[in-house]
């Protein structure tokens, strides 16, 4: 596909093998054209690695930040569970939203947590609502010991941001998905990488091998759950369509 933006008459022209189609370019058609351009092109510009939260590196699109702190308000969740810890910038983020709604913790898993990553979360100032537990998000003694840091009755939301791959979300959704409560989240983040494949950066293997078709078919195959990305609670746009890395990430349990 060719895309062309022509300021001059204000439009966005899209030449396909099927034909080529003129777009306004200020339109909600165009903005979606042109917010597909941008997330690949600067996914592979690395620009969420230019970002950090209360001290740590987050490593998160900013609209994705945004977005999961909206889901995050309305479920209120007494526990976020995360798989990959990285710098810890997320983990602090969600702290940081347990803080303010005083209510819940977090509890962070990864196949190994550096040392001074390590260092940098158990000394800051929201370390209190953290809870570190290393070893592979699918290993039976880790799943055991995320299961003891949940106390009955508590809510529960669960993001999968590790190992990105087919084989291995597929097996954290199976495993993760019996401790979602009702009405709250799992997400399978990341699934940007299908649209990524022919970057510079990508993998052509990526285009079947990502989290979104893990995600797809785990839906398809458990009735108890569903596709609901989060309806922003104030719009006042037209635009509608999320800027994301994390298409079909989020899978609500309705059952």
């Amino acid at each position: 596909m060719k895309t062309t933006i022509d300021e001059a008459r204000n439009i966005l022209i899209l030449e396909t093998q099927d034909g080529s189609r003129e777009l306004p370019l200020y339109s909600d058609e165009a903005f979606r054209e042109l917010a597909r351009l941008y997330v690949k092109v600067n996914w592979n510009q690395k620009y969420s690695y230019t970002f950090s939260w209360l001290g740590r590196p987050i490593i998160q699109l900013p609209d994705d930040v945004l977005r999961i702190q909206e889901l995050i308000y309305a479920v209120q969740p007494d526990v976020i569970i995360e798989t990959g810890v990285a710098h810890g910038g997320s983990l602090i983020f969600y702290a940081s939203l347990c803080c303010a709604m005083g209510r819940g913790r977090v509890v962070g898993i990864d196949i190994e947590v550096r040392p001074h990553n390590r260092a940098a979360i158990e000394t800051h100032r929201l370390s209190s609502y953290i809870e570190l537990i290393e070893g592979s998000s699918t290993a039976p003694e880790t799943l055991e010991a995320v299961r003891k840091a949940i106390n009955p009755g508590e809510r529960t939301l669960i993001i999968l941001d590790s190992n990105h791959s087919y084989t291995h979300v597929s097996e954290e959704l199976a495993l993760y998905s019996p401790l979602v409560s009702p009405g709250s989240y799992i997400l399978a983040t990341d699934g940007i990488m299908s649209e990524v494949a022919d970057t510079p950066r990508g993998t052509p293997s990526w285009r079947d091998d990502n989290p979104t078709r893990a995600a797809l078919d785990f839906v398809a195959a458990n009735p108890g759950f569903r596709m609901e990305p989060p309806v922003p609670s104030f719009n006042e746009g037209t635009a509608l369509d999320n800027v994301t890395y994390w298409p079909g990430a989020y899978i609500r349990r309705i059952g």
